[in-house]
């Protein structure tokens, strides 16, 4: 194997990995890093990162957290928070530097996990087939990584309605119907077993944004399928009482809050987390409080019964309170080019890329999607080599070639 052919593999090994447990995801950004730099091109991957519309933003985020590192003050958490905050710029960077091939790989290896873990779940779940403890996570509520996973499947469940909705328009109503059915069993996934509101919510939110990227020209067919889709969506979820549940708690959950109440929930422990550090950052807006000042401030702040939390569940708000409003606003830079980017490309790659850029960035602002490497490793990763995929402008099918396809029998000579 060529040197240059390496990272191709390395690629695909990360976009197999992302439903494991972090350990295995931080040893294939690691490897995929050292595939990077050993497999030649460097000044290639160089000039295709400078060229790239997210390069200057991904350079200001660096270049500030380490201003804010000079000039603030330190705490026990700084080198792990330095550690995140670098993890995640080099997250885009290595997903920008692939090639289309290279990324097709990535691609390749977590659409093909993917179908296989939804294989597992069916067989679970109708045959009880026992599932390996470290993909406990794919068919059952397991801390964040379920949270991981159920996003994940998000991605897949949106790159299906975008195929599903290009079938229609294409009249092949059976591959839309099959499509806007998996869109179905996938959302029920999300809802029922990993039981992910942020999963549902960016669902929600998502697919009526490619419908009118798809339809934006067409005011008629958007209407149509808009409501179609609501109707569709709303009345699936509420068949799901688990969900239903999940909701009215969560709202009991903040109206406790705010009359002061302390207990363990998760839209209670948000409340209090989103309104300390946006007091966090009053405070300090400029700077910050310093890059690992999250935790001390939480700890003077925040209720001691959630004490031990590290993150704040919005990674806004986390690069927020430790380097101030600059650095709000270059992370939230990043996010919102790699979303401009995808809307700006008018075919079916870039309402994928758009898909799974919103459903990053709706992540990020309701949980840490990228400063919880359980999250960062998978999702974010994920949505960036949708991007980069995205980015080839040049090409009318960058998707092309992501299963071989045999090739076509040459007719026969007829005498």
């Amino acid at each position: 194997m060529q040197r240059s052919h390496i990272v191709r593999p390395a690629a695909m090994f990360w976009g197999l990995v992302v439903f494991m447990p972090v350990g295995v995801t931080y040893l294939s950004a690691i490897v995929l890093l050292l595939a990077l730099l050993v497999g030649g091109g460097l000044r290639e991957r160089y000039a295709r990162l400078r060229a790239n519309p997210l390069w200057w933003p991904v350079v200001a985020y660096v270049a500030w957290t380490f201003i804010v590192l000079a000039v603030r003050p330190h705490y026990p958490e700084t080198p792990s928070n330095l550690f995140h905050g670098l993890r995640i710029a080099f997250t885009f960077l290595m997903a920008m530097a692939l090639t289309r091939e290279e990324a097709l790989w990535a691609l390749r290896g977590f659409l093909l996990i993917a179908a296989l873990n939804i294989v597992l779940i069916v067989l679970h779940y109708t045959l009880g087939f026992p599932v390996p403890g470290a993909l406990r996570g794919v068919v059952m509520e397991v801390g964040n990584k379920s949270i991981s996973n159920a996003l994940l499947f998000s991605i897949v469940a949106a790159s299906a309605a975008v195929y599903g909705l290009s079938q229609i328009t294409g009249h092949r109503p059976w591959r839309a119907l099959a499509a806007f059915a998996l869109v179905l069993g996938l959302g029920a996934v999300v809802a029922l077993p990993l039981t992910s509101r942020t999963s549902v919510l960016a669902l929600l939110l998502v697919i009526p944004v490619v419908c009118l990227h798809q339809w934006k020209n067409h005011l008629k067919a958007l209407s149509a399928a808009l409501i179609l889709g609501a109707v569709v969506i709303g009345a699936s979820l509420y068949q799901l009482p688990q969900l239903q549940q999940k909701v009215e708690t969560g709202i009991e959950e903040l109206e406790k809050a705010q009359a002061g109440a302390v207990f363990h929930g998760s839209w209670i422990i948000r409340y209090y987390m989103y309104r300390d550090t946006g007091a966090m950052i009053a405070d300090q807006p400029v700077a910050g409080w310093g890059i690992g000042g999250w935790t001390d401030q939480w700890h003077k702040r925040g209720p001691a019964l959630f004490a031990d939390s590290n993150m704040p569940h919005n990674d806004f708000l986390w690069v927020g309170a430790q380097s101030g409003i600059p650095g709000i606003l270059s992370l939230l830079a990043i996010m919102l080019i790699a979303v401009w980017q995808a809307w700006r490309r008018p075919d079916i790659a870039g309402r994928y890329a758009l898909a799974a850029t919103l459903i990053a960035l709706i992540a990020s602002s309701v949980n840490s999607a990228m400063r919880d490497a359980q999250i960062g490793l998978a999702v974010l990763w994920i949505a960036m080599v949708y991007l980069r995929l995205a980015q080839e402008s040049q090409d009318p099918d960058p998707w092309r070639g992501l299963w071989p396809v045999r090739p076509a029998r040459p007719a026969r000579l007829q005498a």
